[in-house]
């Protein structure tokens, strides 16, 4: 880790979707601090809230209470300008590329807002030109290549490196995955997770990744959060929350976690689902 300074912490957290008999609690009462530099995962079953809480963390969705501060003060996005500012320092990559981009925009387009967003709207054609072609170089594609087309164009891998080429040019303070390799092959998901981690190194960028896969939690991160149910029910270092669990849903978590000389025990796992949905 680069720092031990906060970048982005909340207090209460809470979004409620709904009302009366059909209110939801996605998130409920969440409290979290996030340092710069720092690798952080959030681990949890779908429906968990993982999700709501990084759509209000980027400011997509509304918080129903409490407190998001971003670099030691009150978040302030009351309005488009204090937004676009703000999204100049936190930026994310979703699971689902197909749907990350304007249709109708041009891969060119997509890098060249990126630079314009940075303050490098007056700088010479040729010199966003090296800027894009760097960014694609970083991310093991030819800009040469990539001209001229429109992301449906391109494969899923390739959609999500141009991705990373966005934050490449960006250079966020802070960049939320929410399951930014779920869509594509194990080969690739190594090569994405390894342009990530460098992208880290090269400009002390907080990740936050949302995920349900623990073994990747453990390997990648300095910190992880346990969401059941839109509550932490555990953080801590990724060796105490891994491999000293306390809540029991961590312990499930883990002991759901197929291992390959081990038998299977479905039978046990449909037992605990049926006698939960029971109750």
């Amino acid at each position: 880790m680069n720092s031990r300074e906060i970048c982005l912490s909340g207090t209460g957290v809470t979004k409620v979707f709904g009302f009366g008999n059909n209110k939801t609690v996605a998130v409920n009462n969440v409290d979290f601090n996030f340092y710069s530099g720092e690798l952080v995962s959030i681990v949890g079953e779908s429906g968990s809230g993982k999700t709501t809480l990084i759509k209000m963390l980027l400011g997509l969705t509304n918080m129903t209470e409490g407190e998001i501060q971003f670099l030691g003060k009150p978040r302030d996005i009351h309005n488009r300008s204090k937004k676009k500012e703000y999204w100049k320092n936190i930026q994310a990559i979703f699971q689902d590329p197909f749907s990350s981009y304007n249709i109708f925009s041009k891969i060119d387009t997509v890098l060249l807002d990126c630079i314009h967003m940075r303050g490098g709207r007056g700088l010479p054609k040729q010199k966003k030109i090296e800027m894009m072609e760097e960014a694609c170089r970083f991310v093991n594609l030819k800009f040469a290549e990539m001209t001229n087309k429109y992301p449906f164009e391109l494969s899923g891998g390739q959609m999500q490196r141009l991705m990373i080429a966005r934050i490449f040019l960006l250079k966020p303070k802070i960049l939320l995955a929410d399951e930014p390799t779920s869509m594509i092959d194990a080969c690739s998901r190594a090569t994405i997770l390894d342009m990530l981690l460098n992208l880290r190194n090269e400009i002390g960028m907080t990740i936050i990744f949302i995920t349900h896969d623990m073994g990747l939690a453990y390997y990648i991160s300095d910190t992880v959060y346990i969401m059941e149910r839109g509550k932490i029910v555990e953080f801590g270092s990724a060796n105490d929350v891994i491999l000293n669990p306390q809540a029991d849903y961590t312990k499930r978590l883990l002991h759901d976690v197929p291992k390959i000389h081990e038998p299977w025990e479905f039978s046990k796992r449909r037992a605990v689902v049926a006698s939960e949905s029971s109750v």
